[in-house]
């Protein structure tokens, strides 16, 4: 049986943590700041767990962690 790859774009954006969830950062901090609130920007620092929908498709990019 050959080795599946694992997708790059994929393992440079998710983590695993120790109980086996997957890790990832929220989307929207990258430009136009100025009209969100301070609030806004400092929540959307913290990493948050993906969805359990989600978390079977992102299984499948990485096979190996």
């Amino acid at each position: 049986m050959p080795k599946i790859k694992t997708v790059s774009g994929a393992k440079k954006r998710f983590k695993l943590t120790g109980s086996g969830k997957i890790k990832r950062k929220k989307a929207f901090t990258s430009h136009i700041l100025t009209k969100k609130s301070n609030k806004r920007k400092r929540n959307l620092r913290k990493a948050t767990v993906v969805s359990d929908g989600d978390t079977s498709n992102i299984k499948r990019l990485l096979p190996y962690i």
